[in-house]
């Protein structure tokens, strides 16, 4: 069945139909910028919002039929297996821009190594973290402070998750290379697919079959394959714009390294910030079921919020990788900022609407009073984040698609663990603390980020066009 898609060049009209990449797979680095940035981006939206989705409704529908521990216990398994997904997204975005840039330059050879390599690359990656999960489960759920309560469906929640892992893997490889290609619609119909199926399973294993945990923990990994396996026939069957070998597959033509160059700084940074997250909710999770309830709904809720911000920040890697590769860097500065201004006018209608109505999106996920009161206390202040990420997030993508992501880990490191994780830890032993104080620490954070993204990028290297010229030599 490989065969099918290698050993011959493909006709880009029959991958990617009248809406995609058909005539011309660099429309990236033509046209006007706000409408290309944001008709590129639109998809990656939608995927998003149904990725999130299907993550969400195991906390919705376990919230509405099972109790607050099932709710914790959700909760702070989700975290765990985000950061998961955090590390193999950051790998994929590497793959992404390392197709985009040689797409850019008109390198189809080294397009279809960087394929290969990607392939190879994620195949020992699914292994080891499906492993490792499965090793340190108790380790995982020991660490996070899960109330005695919800230990046991944490733990149980977790271990069958991550025999999903190779089915995360798989589907955000195949996503990577899509993309890299200029293709943001593809990956939209298989999350679309993952998210009819979790939903129904969902509701057929939980609230009809009274699995709990363990029905929505199934009904997750069920979606995950399904999805990929569907992702992998289209793929075998449509090919990819270039000609692909059967040998392209392996850890060959460097593009392996230049993949992990790129990515992984994203996954590391991805996963440690994950991992801040769940060293946050670790800490909260001593202030009681409450309080641990209420931060995994708020944390479910700031996914969805954050998606619009995602979406064009995704989009900016892959616009930038392109006219990178193009040598147009006045072009991709201003993708850069028109992704900007675009998130940060959703971030502020989001903090906006919380203000008045903090309990609305909170409700949805628990029935218990005192968790969605507790919540929105949370949200309040917690959504000011979701302006400032406007500004992080594009920006980490145009370092990543310039190929300087390691700056972005740097930063983040700094804001992570030198102000958010501690600042949380203090004032946790403040008496009388509530969550609503406890809101204001991640935009504290996320201003030190803003403060270091505005310094590099003023006195940075690597941003100027006569240096990027050196640059492209090296593609």
């Amino acid at each position: 069945m490989l065969d099918k898609m290698i050993g011959k060049p493909i006709v880009l009209s029959s991958i990617f139909g009248s809406g995609g990449i058909m005539k011309n797979e660099r429309t990236l680095v033509e046209g006007k910028i706000l409408p290309t940035l944001v008709v590129f981006a639109v998809p990656f939206l939608l995927a998003s919002i149904l990725q999130a989705l299907y993550g969400a409704v195991d906390l919705i529908v376990i919230g509405r039929f099972v109790d607050s521990a099932s709710v914790s216990a959700t909760a702070i398994g989700g975290q765990v297996m985000q950061t998961i997904t955090g590390i193999v997204l950051g790998i994929s975005t590497g793959g992404t821009v390392v197709i985009g840039q040689h797409v850019g330059a008109e390198k189809k050879r080294d397009a279809a190594l960087a394929v290969g390599n990607l392939i190879a690359l994620f195949a020992v990656i699914a292994v080891v973290l499906t492993i490792a999960m499965l090793i340190f489960t108790d380790s995982i759920v020991a660490i996070m402070k899960t109330p005695a309560e919800a230990v046991t469906h944490t733990a149980r929640y977790i271990t069958l998750c991550s025999m999903g892992i190779p089915f995360i893997v798989g589907y955000n490889g195949v996503s990577g290379v899509f993309r890299g290609f200029g293709d943001s619609k593809t990956p939209l119909y298989f999350v679309a697919l993952a998210c009819v199926i979790n939903i129904g399973l969902d509701l057929l294993l939980v609230a009809v079959v009274g699995m709990g945990v363990a029905g929505a923990a199934i009904a997750t990994v069920a979606a995950q394959a399904i999805s990929f396996l569907a992702a992998v026939i289209y793929l075998m069957k449509k090919g990819i714009p270039v000609a692909f070998y059967k040998k392209d597959i392996g850890f060959s033509g460097g593009q392996a390294l230049r993949i992990l160059k790129i990515g992984s700084p994203i996954a590391v940074q991805d996963a440690l910030v994950n991992v801040s997250f769940l060293i946050i909710t670790a800490i909260i999770n001593t202030m009681g079921l409450v309080a641990s309830a209420a931060v995994g709904i708020d944390e479910k809720v700031i996914v969805f919020a954050m998606l619009v911000p995602t979406s064009f920040a995704s989009a900016v890697a892959v616009m930038t990788a392109q006219n990178i590769g193009a040598g147009q860097m006045v072009r991709a500065k201003k993708s850069l900022w028109v992704g900007v201004a675009l998130s940060f006018v959703f971030g502020m209608a989001v903090w906006i609407y919380c203000q008045f109505f903090p309990e609305v999106f909170p409700s949805l996920f628990s029935k218990d009073a005192d968790v969605v009161y507790n919540a929105g206390l949370y949200l309040r202040n917690y959504t000011i984040d979701c302006m400032l990420v406007a500004f992080i997030f594009c920006v980490n993508s145009f370092f990543s698609g310039c190929g300087y992501s390691l700056f972005s880990l740097i930063h983040s490191l700094i804001a992570t663990f030198g102000f958010r994780v501690p600042g949380s830890y203090v004032m946790s032993k403040i008496a009388g603390i509530t969550l609503f104080e406890m809101g204001f620490v991640p935009p504290m954070a996320s201003c030190v980020s803003i403060v270091l993204c505005l310094f590099y990028l003023k006195l940075g290297k690597g941003f100027r066009e006569n240096e990027q010229e050196e640059k492209l030599e090296q593609l």
